[in-house]
């Protein structure tokens, strides 16, 4: 294998991709909880759903058509820019999964007062991945090192679209090189 360091260029435009994401996002939230409201015959009320959906929902009834209309067509040309650098001959994208060391349970759990309160902690701790969630390439994630407290660190790899293959390939060489079927968290519930 080559490693080359070079990233696509449409990576550096992740704030952007963040803010058109979380339109359509907020969008379908709200107008998923007024199908199961419909569903169930009533409206479904901030007491039935997790703060965190809550929110969203609130910040999608104030999203307009012509807005959530310019955020898929911003997606869709950052979709094409993103995999125009698979184009200029990379095969995978390594990256880490997340931008530190895995947080501590309860870390990103949004404030009482503020529902979206955690967002921007959670889109930072994330950065590597969502980009990809809107692109629809293969990427997957992978235990490659351990903390000391034994933690796994994922990196991740992203392929051109189409290219599972290729993602694949790469895993299977790298768990020969450095198996993780074995490790076992010091607490487990077991097979």
């Amino acid at each position: 294998h080559t490693v080359e360091a070079s990233h696509p260029a449409a990576l550096d435009e992740f704030p952007e991709a963040t803010a058109n994401f979380m339109t359509i996002v907020s969008s379908w939230t709200a107008a998923a909880l007024d199908e199961w409201g419909a569903a169930v015959g009533r409206t479904v009320s901030a007491d039935e759903v997790e703060p965190p959906t809550w929110g969203l929902a609130e910040m999608g009834r104030a999203v307009t058509a012509p807005q959530y209309v310019g955020a898929c067509k911003w997606l869709d040309g950052y979709t094409r820019r993103m995999a125009s650098w698979w184009d200029e001959g990379f095969d995978v994208l390594v990256t880490p999964t997340i931008t530190q060391p895995p947080p501590k349970l309860g870390d990103l759990a949004p404030p009482p007062d503020n529902p979206l309160g955690h967002t921007e902690k959670v889109v930072g701790l994330i950065a590597f991945t969502p980009p990809f969630n809107v692109t629809g390439q293969p990427a997957m994630s992978l235990p490659l090192h351990w903390n000391d407290a034994g933690l796994p660190i994922g990196v991740q790899l992203v392929g051109a679209y189409g290219r599972e293959d290729v993602l694949i390939g790469l895993a299977a060489q790298l768990e020969q090189a450095m198996p993780w079927k074995g490790r076992r968290p010091r607490v487990w519930a077991g097979e």
